[in-house]
């Protein structure tokens, strides 16, 4: 909630006009408390989840129109209702899990600094906060992989998340309830080291699940935005981590490829995409196109 009654007490505050994007934040959120703002996370998942994929759905459905080409796994077709069953379990994990914690986070946000008054951050500012918390959670999820690919780690917890050996937008925050926890934790750090304003922090939650779903996606477009951004995996990579599955020691990154490069955890890959560029320079398996990434189901282009 703002201390200001009238935007000219706003003004006279911040000694100046406020911005078209001030006066907006103002006629809103004035006489909103703080946790109502923060509680404004649980519709932005609720949507993102529910509404983000759905044009993945729609390509899948339509794959022989000219999109199977862009398949990273092409042999791999889900239907309509495994799809919507990946939903169905998604949105149950949202309501028991991810609803409840967003509810009951808000003192941490309060205690680190999360700020929703009045002046609102220059762009500037939102890109340099949401760059530091891209770089700490890929970072730190790195880690967290890493050891959920241990014996106990996958046993128990991971191997769920990894049902889903050709990954779908919907697969994104599918996995077991204790992982969902574990992982808010490399989200969490960088809004707790860099603290800014709520609008910062909802764009963040908003990017990293859109980030997210894209590399689950299964489909490695020529035209997705995201390729200009240096060290950006996408989906082609963290597919190959899907497709190994619980054996992988390969592409542990959430969003950038650099750790996996500095820790050689990226050998599997490049070795992968090493015999896959040889067999279509050899020879068109499978009537394989340029344009998409294609995985062989053998044996051999698993090892690592």
């Amino acid at each position: 909630m703002l201390p200001f009654n009238t935007i000219d007490e706003a003004a006279t505050f911040i000694g100046r006009n406020l911005t078209v994007a001030e006066t907006l934040w103002f006629n809103y959120s004035a006489k909103k408390s703080d946790y109502y703002l923060y509680f404004h996370n649980i519709l932005f998942l609720f949507l993102i989840f529910s509404v983000v994929p759905l044009p993945l759905v729609l390509v899948e459905m339509i794959r022989s129109l000219g999109f199977d080409k862009y398949k990273i796994q092409p042999k791999v077709s889900l239907t309509l209702s495994e799809m919507f069953q990946c939903y169905k379990d998604v949105m149950r994990m949202f309501i028991l899990v991810v609803g409840p914690l967003q509810l009951v986070s808000y003192p941490s946000v309060k205690m680190i600094g999360i700020r929703t008054g009045l002046p609102l951050p220059s762009l500037w500012e939102i890109v340099a906060q949401l760059t530091v918390y891209f770089m700490i959670e890929d970072y730190t999820n790195y880690w967290i992989h890493r050891f959920l690919h241990g014996k106990w780690g996958y046993e128990k917890i991971h191997r769920v998340h990894h049902e889903h050996t050709a990954p779908i937008g919907f697969a994104a925050p599918y996995a077991h309830w204790l992982e969902v926890l574990i992982l808010g934790i490399p989200s969490f750090l960088g809004p707790a080291i860099a603290p800014g304003h709520m609008v910062t922090f909802w764009l963040w939650i908003a990017l990293r699940q859109i980030e997210a779903i894209e590399t689950h996606s299964g489909y490695d477009f020529p035209w997705t935005p995201t390729r200009f951004i240096p060290f950006y995996g996408g989906a082609d990579y963290h597919d190959y981590h899907h497709y190994v599955g619980g054996q992988s020691q390969s592409n542990f990154a959430s969003v950038f490829t650099y750790c996996d490069y500095i820790y050689g955890t990226d050998k599997g890959y490049r070795y992968h995409k090493k015999v896959l560029k040889k067999l279509k320079e050899g020879s068109k398996i499978d009537g394989a196109q340029n344009g998409g990434s294609y995985y062989y189901p053998t044996q051999d282009l698993k090892s690592e």
